[in-house]
């Protein structure tokens, strides 16, 4: 798995370019995000049940027909896969936040996932909206511990670059 630096490392070599003062932009964009995206992964390590259990409140109380009969977190089975998949999105997008690069959740997580979700009938409208209710908890949660609100948008990065890799292939709910 790539990070920041080792892509544009790489990219450079490609070239055959030396290191411009736009990638020691880069470089020091990354270095200077890195505390509070540890910070953020710290907080997922200590409370990812915590995060997808208050984000699936809120799925199901927009959207409580996914829990009725015919949606698709009917059943314990059902709502347990819903819930393992919650938290397979929250624990990739800590590894992009560490990796200070979301574009690695295309290999490890978007590639294929809509064809699976397709095949098994899983709509990924609730599944967009869930992966951005895991960054709006996990904002909210760093908020509450002294990150500033202007600061989110670098935490948020990994769940919307997965919540758009999705948004454009929503299957509806059988």
């Amino acid at each position: 798995m790539r990070d920041a630096i080792t892509g544009l490392i790489g990219r450079y070599d490609q070239l055959g370019r030396y290191l411009d003062r736009s990638a020691m932009d880069s470089i020091d964009g990354y270095l200077s995000e890195a505390a509070l995206r540890l910070k953020a992964v710290e907080l997922i390590n200590r409370q990812a049940a915590e995060i997808v259990r208050e984000a699936s409140q809120r799925l199901f109380l927009d959207d409580p027909e996914l829990l009725l009969p015919g949606g698709n977190a009917y059943t314990t089975r059902r709502l347990a896969a819903c819930l393992r998949d919650m938290d397979y999105f929250l624990r990739y997008a800590s590894y992009a936040l560490v990796a200070g690069d979301s574009t690695i959740l295309n290999e490890r997580v978007l590639n294929g996932l809509d064809d699976t979700y397709k095949s098994l009938g899983v709509p990924t409208g609730p599944t967009v909206r869930s992966i951005v209710l895991l960054g709006d908890v996990l904002c909210e949660r760093l908020v509450a511990e002294g990150v500033e609100f202007d600061r989110c948008p670098v935490v948020r990065q990994p769940f919307e670059h997965m919540a758009s890799g999705l948004a454009a292939t929503d299957v509806r709910q059988r």
